[in-house]
C-alpha cells in the first residue's frame, strides 16, 4: 500500500489533464472517453451483481498463479471479500466499457476473469464482439459463468487453466485478430511483458491494450516501461491505475501521464477499497 501511494504522489508531480494535449487523437479520447461522465444503462445490471456478490458469505477455495494480494489474504476467501478487494471498482470498469464502445472491437481478451464484474462491463459494451477471458481458479471460475448467466452474456467464453498453459494454444486458434485486450492475469514483471508479446503477434494497428495496476509493485513499473518502449508502441496513456497502449503507425512515438478525474479523489478511493 505505500509503495502505491508513494508512486501515486509521483504520478501527481508529473502527470496533466487535456490542457496542453498536442495530440487531437489522445486528447478526444481523454475529453470524450475516459473523462466521460454520462451513465450507460448497462452498467445498473453489473453493478447490481456486483452488489449480490458483496453481500454473500459463501467461501471459495481460491487458487492464484499471480503475484498474490496487498491485502494477505489466503487461499479460503468469502465471495464478499473477493467483491469488495480484488474485482475492479465500478469507475474502471465503467472506463473499460466506455474504452470498448468507443472502439468497437470484434474480439475481446481479458486476462483475469475473478468474478466476472470486468468481464461484464468489457462484453455488455459491444454485443457483437467475441470475449475471450482467462481464469485460473476453478472455483472462481464457476462463480464468473453464474454472473455470466445471470447478465446474459452469452458471447463470453471463460477459458479455465494457468495462462502459461492456455493463452498461446487458444490466441493461435483465432480466426480474427485480437482488437482489444486487458491485462489482469500476473502482476509480475517477466509474465506480463510475455504476455504482451503473445498477445501483440495477433493484434492489428488499431488494436487496444489495457494493462491493469501498472504501478502495483516495481516489478509492474518495470513491466510498463518496457512495454512503454517496445518498437511497435507507438503512444501510452498513463492514467496511474490503468495504462493504454496502441500501436497506430500514423502516430508519432509519444507518452502521456494524465490525470483520471479528481486524482485524490481516485487516490482515497483505491485506499478505501483495498483497506476495507
Amino acid at each position: 500500500m505505500l509503495f502505491q501511494i508513494l508512486s501515486y504522489l509521483r504520478f501527481l508531480a508529473g502527470s496533466g489533464n487535456a490542457h496542453g494535449l498536442h495530440s487531437p487523437f489522445v486528447f478526444g479520447l481523454y475529453a470524450h472517453v475516459v473523462n466521460h461522465s454520462g451513465h450507460f444503462a448497462a452498467y445498473e445490471a453489473v453493478e447490481t451483481r456486483r452488489q449480490e456478490l458483496l453481500a454473500d458469505p459463501t467461501s471459495i477455495q481460491v487458487r492464484d498463479f499471480g503475484a498474490g494480494s496487498h491485502t494477505g489474504a489466503g487461499r479460503t476467501r468469502r465471495l464478499r471479500d473477493i467483491a469488495r478487494t480484488a474485482a475492479k471498482p465500478p469507475k474502471l470498469g465503467q472506463l473499460l466499457f466506455r474504452l470498448v464502445n468507443h472502439f468497437q472491437p470484434r474480439t475481446i481478451v481479458e486476462l483475469g476473469t475473478s468474478l466476472g464484474l470486468t468481464t461484464a462491463y468489457l462484453s455488455a459494451a459491444n454485443s457483437r464482439a467475441r470475449v475471450l477471458t482467462f481464469e485460473g481458479c476453478p472455483q472462481t471460475a464457476a462463480v464468473a459463468r453464474q454472473t455470466f448467466q445471470q447478465l446474459e452474456l452469452p458471447a463470453v467464453e471463460l477459458i479455465e487453466g494457468n495462462l502459461d498453459d492456455t493463452l498461446a494454444p487458444t490466441l493461435a486458434a483465432l480466426p480474427t485478430p485480437v482488437d482489444f485486450a486487458f491485462f489482469d492475469g500476473n502482476h509480475r514483471y517477466e509474465p506480463t511483458v510475455r504476455y504482451f508479446e503473445q498477445l501483440n503477434r495477433y493484434r492489428t494497428d488499431l488494436s487496444v491494450f489495457v494493462l491493469d495496476d501498472i504501478h502495483w509493485s516495481e516489478e509492474m513499473e518495470q513491466a510498463w516501461a518496457t512495454i512503454k518502449q517496445h518498437p511497435d508502441v507507438t503512444v501510452t496513456v498513463d492514467l496511474f491505475f490503468i495504462g493504454l497502449v496502441f500501436f497506430r503507425r500514423n502516430q508519432p512515438k509519444q507518452h502521456f501521464s494524465l490525470r483520471f478525474d479528481n486524482p485524490f479523489d481516485n487516490l482515497l478511493e483505491r485506499v478505501k477499497w483495498l483497506a476495507s
